[in-house]
């Protein structure tokens, strides 16, 4: 790239640039998303003003971006930002990018709602950048929120999205498959769970932006026992879970059969849910009264 660009000649270059390695539809959106965020303009403003000269600084910015991209990195690290229901949290290397099938799981929770929000103790398993629990306070404030994650980082970012989003949320850091970190923690009326669900085996097949920069401890779990962490919340919700109270978990698309029998084996009304693309994705479980 060279100085004294206008925004229109470098949507077309980084376009051009990023094409081979994400197609035309993808690429084009990475531009514009770049461009918006270096330029502060948006959609129709961005057109308007598509003759505007790109100072030296936003042009070399630009370039480092696009370099970034061109070797997998997520473009929600690389701004430092992704949107989750309508919602901007901030993203880095300690997080999972939050995904379109996590924000099924959020609305089902609401729309399933047979609960007055006030008061309602939740829980959130794994919180990562805290997009589940900050996002369920914000659309049902009265609720009260408490998440925990293994990693003091993942921690420290759910923490500040809930300041800058405005969501009291409680977060504690605990190793939530050591059963005896569960002493401490209450009854709860909701608990919701992304855990890691991915076996190691299928590593070698996924996207190199997921297996090169997101967190390994959020993703995988053992060949040879994939549903642990479904286990635990299914135990956990014996003891901490109120006679009706619910939990919604997000789960690998091959395995809801085996997942849905983890819940109903231990006495749970329980349902398997696809998300919009016909894949098992979620499941919810109720402790019967």
């Amino acid at each position: 790239m060279f100085a004294g660009m206008t925004i229109q000649e470098a949507n077309g270059y980084l376009t051009g640039r990023l094409v081979p390695v994400y197609g035309e539809g993808e690429a084009a959106a990475m531009a514009d998303l770049l461009l918006e965020n270096i330029t502060g303009r948006r959609g129709a403003s961005l057109l308007a003003h598509r003759e505007q000269v790109l100072p030296g600084h936003s042009v070399a910015m630009l370039e480092e971006w696009t370099h970034r991209l061109l070797a997998h990195e997520p473009i929600q690290y690389i701004l430092g930002e992704a949107w989750f229901m309508g919602l901007k949290f901030y993203v880095d290397p300690s997080v999972l990018v939050p995904r379109p099938e996590t924000e099924e799981l959020v609305d089902w929770i609401i729309r399933d709602r047979t609960f007055h929000a006030d008061g309602l103790k939740v829980l959130d398993i794994g919180t990562g950048s805290g997009c589940i629990p900050v996002t369920l306070k914000r659309k049902l404030a009265g609720l009260q929120v408490t998440a925990i994650d293994l990693s003091s980082e993942a921690i420290d970012v759910a923490r500040k999205n809930a300041g800058a989003l405005g969501a009291e949320v409680e977060f504690l850091q605990l190793d939530f498959l050591d059963g005896e970190s569960w002493t401490g923690l209450p009854v709860y009326d909701l608990i919701s769970s992304n855990p890691p669900y991915i076996p190691y085996a299928e590593k070698t097949g996924m996207p190199a932006n997921v297996t090169g920069f997101e967190p390994a401890v959020a993703l995988f779990v053992p060949d040879n026992n994939p549903l642990v962490f479904y286990k635990a919340i299914a135990a956990f919700g014996l003891m901490h879970l109120s006679a009706g109270g619910r939990m919604y978990v997000e789960i690998h698309e091959g395995l809801g059969r085996q997942t849905l029998e983890v819940f109903t084996s231990l006495g749970y009304e329980a349902e398997l849910k696809k998300d919009l693309m016909g894949k098992d994705r979620m499941v919810r479980a109720i402790k019967k009264a």
